[in-house]
């Protein structure tokens, strides 16, 4: 007895597992949730915007590895319409629910009547032998066709992953000696908490594991590897190669990719746009005028705190003495209460007002800062002491160069982890005086203090102030 030849036959497909539910849905949902991501909103109000719950957003999120897939990136280029779209798709399925034919479907979308007659035909669904068109399974296969995989460097190359993983993972050792374990720690799929104990590794970056197989195998063309590509080992799942666990060994110990977008959207809320680094006269970038300050804090022990100012042009020093307040130490801060540390906005404000008032009005030009909440209170700042406030961008200390070279000269006073709170004023003022009577080899070796004679000798006479 002859077989009875099944609908299903005529796709020309080969049998495959059942897929589960197609994935082609929520193409329209992955799209504005990685679009919403890009504007850098928290993956909850990205899944809101979606229209998918909180879990499925981050789900995708963390299958991604923190960054969009590339076809779906703010970047990516736009569909040119030779393919059908899923919109068409939709259409294709109505226009058989509705009896039409092949060349009426084809009239209707624009398309050559072959196109429609051979996607009905190759991306129909096939379970139980039938040849029914969906719109939602005819994506799915046609997202399946268009794949073209190609397995992943480090899941294929065994040398070249048990290379990276040593380096990235290995564990350390003293120079002959066994090596050493470190403290034990649990990796829990997230970035480790402040300060808690980290894995133990060599530790090298992505970067340097990249160009140092240049070096280590200089013949060996299959030995190379970039460092895009190691990051997205560890990151993206479905590229495997490396265990997710391994991003502990990592400098930032990030579990996760962070999108660009989310680090420009941290600034602090009193921090405007008409007041950020980039509005500061150009007069401060070349230094010709002296007058524009950069300032910070430096942070010690039991959260004391010393202010720095620094003049650009002569790199001047004035420092701040910051002391605790009473009770500081001796009770849990209250949540959102006073900051009883002695670096709150009201304690910086007064201590940067004392200090510069005492210069004359032409030293006083615009003071360059960080956006932290010690300097909430900036507006008063302006009114009290006549000097203009201008903060610069996230996790851009370079910004303020000048203040980030003098707070690491003055490490040597003031080490790292040290009480800073028991040095009292006239300890603060001695060291700043030391440190201005320093020569300095870009003051062509004068010191801050006769840089800064010279400049108030020329303003008193109406002169240009330079330190050249």
């Amino acid at each position: 007895m002859a077989t009875r030849k099944r609908r299903s036959d005529k796709s020309g497909r080969a049998k495959l597992c059942s897929p589960g539910r197609p994935d082609a849905a929520r193409r329209e949902a992955l799209a504005a949730f990685w679009a919403a991501i890009a504007t850098g909103v928290s993956t909850e109000a990205a899944a809101a915007a979606a229209g998918v719950s909180s879990a499925v957003g981050a789900r995708w999120f963390r299958r991604a590895g923190g960054m969009a897939p590339t076809h779906l990136a703010v970047s990516a280029p736009r569909p040119t319409g030779r393919h059908l779209s899923f919109a068409e798709r939709e259409e294709i399925a109505l226009g058989r629910a509705m009896g039409l034919g092949v060349r009426d479907i084809a009239r209707r979308l624009g398309r050559a009547p072959s196109t429609i007659s051979r996607e009905i035909r190759r991306n129909a669904a096939t379970r139980s032998g039938g040849l029914e068109y969906r719109a939602s399974a005819a994506q799915w296969h046609a997202d399946r066709s268009a794949r073209r995989p190609k397995a992943a460097k480090l899941a294929t190359n065994v040398a070249l992953r048990a290379y990276v993983e040593d380096r990235l993972a290995g564990r350390i050792s003293a120079p002959g000696g066994p090596a050493l374990d470190g403290p034990a720690t649990s990796w829990k799929g997230r970035r480790h908490g402040r300060r808690q104990p980290r894995r133990w590794a060599r530790a090298w970056s992505p970067e340097q594991i990249s160009h140092r197989l240049r070096h280590d195998f200089p013949e060996d063309p299959s030995m190379r590897i970039s460092h895009e590509a190691i990051y997205q080992a560890l990151y993206v799942q479905s590229r495997g190669g490396l265990r997710r666990e391994l991003t502990a060994c990592l400098r930032t110990g990030r579990a996760l990719r962070v999108p660009r977008s989310r680090l420009a959207g941290r600034g602090k809320s009193f921090v405007t746009s008409e007041i950020m680094i980039s509005e500061r006269p150009a007069e401060a970038e070349d230094r010709a005028v002296p007058g524009h300050w950069e300032g910070d804090l430096i942070i010690g022990l039991h959260r004391s705190a010393i202010g720095t100012l620094v003049e650009r042009t002569t790199r001047f020093t004035l420092l701040l003495h910051l002391p605790p307040m009473e009770g500081h130490g001796e009770r849990p801060r209250a949540k959102n209460g006073p900051a009883t540390a002695g670096h709150g906005a009201e304690a910086v404000r007064d201590a940067i007002a004392r200090a510069i008032v005492m210069l004359p009005q032409q030293l006083r030009r615009s003071l360059a800062w960080d956006q932290g909440a010690e300097m909430a209170r900036h507006a008063e700042l302006k009114i009290l002491a006549g000097l203009p406030i201008y903060f610069c961008d996230p996790h851009s200390p370079w910004q303020r160069g000048t203040n980030e070279n003098t707070n690491g000269l003055l490490r040597q006073y003031f080490p790292k982890g040290t009480d800073l709170s028991a040095h009292g004023p006239e300890e603060l003022e001695a060291v700043a005086a030391a440190l201005n009577s320093r020569p300095r080899e870009t003051l062509d070796w004068r010191t801050p203090a006769e840089a800064l004679d010279e400049a108030l000798r020329k303003l008193e006479t109406g002169g240009v102030a330079t330190t050249g």
